[in-house]
């Protein structure tokens, strides 16, 4: 560690109230006693009333008003922490080793009451996302890295179809994390435009010597829903969808990101929808099919009859799988 991690973790080792030797700091954190003597006296130098006791009994201790300050975290500060942990372990922040050496420490150094309070809280909360692979995790981290440092990446990317990849040299601005889902945002050289990416879709990827300076006007959410939501620039006709079922059901899609935008009227049982056409059929069945008998749609027609022809393919489909198990078993 620096000289300044020393430092910190031994402000923090007599904040928790406890006296400690030159020794036994040394111990906790693998340094020489002499270096823990040069860093005393740079605290004590930067105003931390720091005493030494000889004798026995001795020991460095920290003069109690000063170790019950707020010098960092306060109590309700220290749970903030924790649960953000929490949180962006299971959503697959990609700096998760590091991120919990720092709660580490942050218990390690603290007193017995407060890390009580800690240990309550932390195990009070519970976030379920789907698991992240380690190879996502690694291909997270050097996104975030190029981001932060503007360096071009080389990517190969599965469109998706058969198995098919495609190599660009890309300019990520930043990684996203919404729906379960992580995505990369950025310049694609390729498109000669801003595109999100998949991040599970990414194949490969590969630091190259160009660099690149992100806009200072950009933004990762826009450039994410901006993508999904109808463009408002276009003159793409705008259809009215009426949709009538439980309020529970109505409730759940006008907070749905592609229905809550485009949410016109809310009358007790209903709810009038304005979508492009576009999106009728590339998104919209797909979304309202889970929901199967709980709603009832009143217009548009075409709507219906797309419903209609991908529940009866699917029937098709899942009939075939039932003859083909009758005929294995015969």
């Amino acid at each position: 560690m620096s000289k300044a991690d020393n430092m910190l973790s031994i402000l923090w080792m007599l904040r928790s109230g406890r006296k400690v030797t030159a020794h036994q700091i040394a111990d906790e954190l693998e340094i020489h006693v002499r270096t823990v003597y040069r860093c005393i006296d740079s605290l004590c130098a930067s105003g931390a009333p720091i005493i030494a006791d000889s004798g026995p009994n001795g020991g460095f201790r920290i003069l109690g008003h000063f170790a019950e300050s707020p010098l960092l975290f306060d109590a309700e500060e220290q749970k903030a922490l924790v649960h953000a942990s929490i949180f962006a372990k299971e959503t697959g922040y990609p700096f998760t080793d590091v991120l919990q050496r720092a709660i580490d420490k942050l218990k390690r150094y603290t007193n017995e009451k407060q890390l009580h309070q800690m240990e309550r809280h932390s195990s009070g909360l519970s976030v379920l996302q789907p698991p992240v692979h380690e190879e996502q995790r690694s291909l997270l981290q050097m996104l975030e890295t190029s981001s932060a440092h503007g360096q071009t990446l080389k990517m190969i990317y599965s469109n998706g179809r058969e198995g098919g990849t495609v190599s660009r040299d890309f300019d990520p601005y930043s990684i996203i994390h919404w729906k379960g889902q992580w995505y990369a945002a950025g310049y694609c050289r390729l498109r000669q435009e801003i595109r999100n990416f998949r991040v599970d879709r990414i194949i490969g990827l590969e630091m190259t010597d160009q660099h690149f300076e992100r806009p200072a006007d950009f933004s990762a959410r826009d450039a994410l829903l901006g993508a999904l939501l109808p463009d408002p620039g276009n003159h793409e006709p705008l259809i009215t969808v009426v949709i009538q079922g439980h309020e529970h059901v109505l409730n759940e899609l006008s907070q749905h990101w592609l229905f809550g935008h485009a949410l016109v009227k809310r009358l007790p049982g209903e709810a009038h929808f304005q979508l492009g056409s576009s999106s009728l059929t590339a998104y919209v069945p797909y979304f309202l099919l889970p929901y199967g008998k709980s709603l009832h749609i009143l217009e548009p027609a075409s709507l219906v009859l797309k419903l209609s022809e991908i529940t009866t393919d699917m029937a098709h489909h899942y009939e075939q799988m039932i003859t083909a198990m009758t005929n294995n078993e015969g």
